[in-house]
């Protein structure tokens, strides 16, 4: 079992719902407008958690989520227990070489499988171009083209399974 108290996924997600940042999150992250970042932030930690789940690393695909993000995990007694309460277990930080050795690309690919597990009907993933959005100067993010082949391979696999 992922979570050390009961709740699941539907905890995980009121947890990330609930997750109040304070301004010291953004010392690094000066993009705007803030609320995409957040948004942002907000969707990644929910991939986060099926990840978690289910063992797995996933890449980050966005440079002003991971500033953001480095932001939360320095406020680390807040850190600790959103952690706690949303996954059951601290969400440790592997920068590139640091950590399970995985490919980088495999890792974007693993959190687009990820974001298939957790959103909502409808709801838009703004991590893939967020960056670009924002006005970051070196923008990461996931090429368009790749998204589709992963989100229709994604598609391919749930059409087998019925």
């Amino acid at each position: 079992m992922w979570r050390r108290r009961g709740g699941g996924l539907e905890r995980m997600h009121a947890e990330v719902a609930a997750l109040e940042l304070p301004d010291a999150v953004f010392k690094t992250c000066p993009w705007q407008p803030r609320e995409l970042v957040v948004e942002g932030l907000r969707q990644w930690l929910r991939c986060c958690g099926v990840a978690m789940r289910d063992e797995q690393v996933i890449g980050m695909p966005s440079r002003a989520v991971d500033e953001a993000w480095h932001g939360f995990i320095l406020c680390t007694a807040r850190y600790a227990r959103f952690c706690d309460r949303a996954y059951g277990r601290f969400l440790h930080h592997h920068p590139d070489g640091v950590g399970p050795a995985v490919d980088p690309h495999d890792q974007l690919r693993r959190t687009v499988i990820a974001w298939s597990m957790v959103a909502k009907p409808g709801e838009r993933c703004v991590l893939w171009d967020l960056d670009r959005r924002v006005g970051v100067a070196e923008p990461w993010g996931i090429d368009a083209a790749r998204l589709s082949a992963i989100e229709s391979a994604i598609g391919d696999l749930a059409a087998g399974a019925r």
